[in-house]
Parts: structure tokens; C-alpha cells; sequence
């Protein structure tokens, strides 16, 4: 995830103030949230922490030739596991990591072509320049891109054909350069979330931003610059992004059914949560449908948006838009404005 959205989701305050209000019973509810919410993250941190682990345990020793797909097939096997892991757990809480550790959600989890926009990445294995999960990524299913994705990166000017170790310091710099700055990040942050407190209305608002960027990344898949791209896993990220916002959202339900008319906004919200989960439910593997050849992302035909790219697409563009009524952004922001939640600051 970007720097994009920082600012967007969530914050950090004293319990005090993320508790008060006016009113006994709404105190109550918001400071149940804060602790059920904080407690969803801090589960998620924690295991996130373990597959990282498990991934750098399951990197192959080192050796003169390195290592690759095809020789050390069983061992990537593992490794694509545990990154698959690593990343379904990201992305549940990618909204609170990216205001919480902003640093942290940098270099855990930018895109390749933002690492390198800059300046060249003149060794992809040690823990420089290109970093987080998307580094990873790209050297387990080195070699399998799409062709979208290998045409968008040859237009990079600092960038560089992806690679498994080639040889025994590269392989090396994979395991304790690499993946260990992964599973160190990722402890210092459990580490420092422990002690911090949740403001509990951005919390909410991250649930409503989360549909933003599931939007985002079907766009993106279009120019073959979607997030997990090698893996073919950005309909995996999308997936495990509204399992997250569903999760954090079911904290605030009781609340909101205590407002009046709150039980009908509820209803609306859970089924739009629904159709997003029966559209992604219907498709297969963890990849954005395939994107029709002739997709014109300013004016799409008729045509293509029957196909499922186009349909998953249209669906994601009415879900994720406050104004379009029956929307669930647009049933998110008449909760927030029952519960009395404002906007953010942009």
C-alpha cells in the first residue's frame, strides 16, 4: 500500500478521549470498539510475525549456485505459502499499519516500481533500496509475471529483470538481509502497538476506505501495476482487505443499532459487505480476472464489461462510491453520520 491513503483510516489518541461522550451508553460502545478492534489488529500483528518467521526458516541454505524454482522447488513451495500467509494477514489491517507506522507500511509494502522510481535497485536480496513483501514476491515467481506486468516494468528506468539468487551471497542476503528486516519490522511494531490506543471514529472510516482501495487495485490491474502481481494474488489481498473491514465494521454494529433507523442502516451495510463477498466468491484463484484486450479504462464497452473483469470492476465502482445511493460507501457515511463520526482530515 502507498503512502496515498495515509491519513485516511486511522489515528492514535488516549483512550480518554477516543471514550468520551455526552452520552453513557455510546461511551460504552465506542470504548467496546476500540478494545475489540485493537485486539482484531494486535491478533493479526501476531500472526503476521509468525509467517514471516516461517518464511525466512524455509529459505534454502545457501549454497555456490544459489537457488531456484525449479531445483529447489519444494522449498519455494513452502516459501509461497508462507508468504501467501504473510500477506492475507497484511492485509486485513493494512488500514491501521498504514497511520499507525507509516515507515513501516513503506518498506513492508510499497510497490516495486515506487521503490525504484528513483534510483536502481542494484541487488534485490540484500535489505536497501527495495524492500517488504512485493521484494519477496517478486523473487519466489521470478520469471512468471503476466505480460501486462513485464511490459509495464520494462518502461521503468530503474528497474530491473526479477531473479532468484544466483549465487551462494545472494542466497544469503535473501534469508538474513531480507527477510529478516521483514520479521523484524513486523515485531517492532506489535511491539509498539501493544501500549497505543485506537481512536475508534477512524477506525470506521477505515472500513469505508478499505472499498476505495479494493477499487484501486482492480484498476490498477489493468496496466499490469497491481499490488501482488508475480503471485498473481491481488484478487487474494482483496479478499482477505474485506474479510478485515467486515471484521472491524461487526464492532460497531451494536452501536449503530442503537441509534433510530440504525437497524435498517445495519441490514443495508451487511448486504452490501455480502455482494462483495458473493462476487469475489465467484471467482476462481486468488488473480483479478483476466482484463479483455480491448478494455478502454475512460470508456469501456459494453462488451468487456460483461466479461468478469468487467463485472467485478463495475460492481467495485458502485461499492466504493459515497454517492451513488445503496452504495455500501454511501450506507457507511449514513452510519458514520448517525453515530456522529466526521470526516477525517485529508
Amino acid at each position: 500500500m502507498s503512502a496515498r491513503r495515509i491519513g485516511l483510516v486511522f489515528c492514535l489518541t488516549s483512550l480518554a478521549t477516543s471514550a468520551c461522550s455526552n452520552d453513557p451508553v455510546a461511551t460504552d460502545y465506542k470504548a467496546q470498539a476500540l478494545a475489540d478492534v485493537k485486539a482484531y489488529i494486535d491478533s493479526q500483528l501476531g500472526m503476521m510475525e509468525t509467517c514471516a518467521a516461517s518464511l525466512q526458516s524455509h529459505a534454502p541454505a545457501a549454497d555456490a549456485d544459489g537457488w531456484n524454482l525449479t531445483d529447489d522447488a519444494a522449498a519455494v513451495a513452502l516459501m509461497r505459502s508462507d508468504w501467501a500467509c504473510l500477506r492475507n494477514t497484511y492485509e486485513r489491517v493494512e488500514a491501521a499499519i498504514a497511520v499507525v507506522f507509516p515507515d513501516y507500511d513503506y518498506s513492508l509494502d510499497q510497490r516495486y516500481d515506487e521503490f525504484v522510481a528513483l534510483m536502481a535497485d542494484t541487488n534485490a536480496f540484500d535489505d536497501q533500496t527495495v524492500t517488504g513483501v512485493h521484494a519477496v514476491e517478486r523473487i519466489l515467481w521470478a520469471g512468471e509475471a503476466p505480460q501486462a506486468t513485464v511490459d509495464f516494468e520494462e518502461t521503468l528506468e530503474f528497474g530491473a529483470p526479477a531473479a532468484t539468487p544466483a549465487n551462494m551471497t545472494e542466497a544469503t542476503e535473501f534469508k538474513t538481509l531480507l527477510c529478516e528486516r521483514i520479521v523484524t519490522e513486523i515485531h517492532e511494531m506489535r511491539e509498539q502497538f501493544a501500549p497505543q490506543a485506537l481512536d475508534t471514529d477512524a477506525a470506521f472510516r477505515g472500513v469505508q476506505s478499505s472499498m476505495q482501495e479494493q477499487a484501486e487495485k482492480v484498476n490498477l490491474a489493468a496496466s499490469g501495476e497491481d499490488e501482488s502481481r508475480y503471485a498473481q494474488h491481488t484478487l487474494g489481498d482483496m479478499r482477505a482487505n474485506l474479510a478485515g473491514g467486515r471484521e472491524m465494521y461487526s464492532h460497531f454494529r451494536e452501536w449503530l443499532q442503537s441509534k433510530d433507523g440504525g437497524d435498517e442502516l445495519d441490514t443495508e451495510i451487511m448486504a452490501g459487505f455480502a455482494r462483495l463477498q458473493a462476487a469475489y466468491d465467484a471467482l476462481s484463484g486468488d488473480a483479478v480476472p483476466a482484463v479483455p484486450a480491448t478494455w478502454n479504462p475512460t470508456n469501456p464497452s459494453a462488451q468487456d464489461l460483461a466479461t468478469p473483469y468487467g463485472t467485478l470492476h463495475s460492481l467495485l465502482e458502485h461499492e466504493a462510491n459515497v454517492d451513488e445511493e445503496g452504495s455500501l460507501a454511501h450506507e457507511m457515511e449514513h452510519a458514520a453520520e448517525a453515530l456522529g463520526i466526521p470526516q477525517l482530515p485529508q
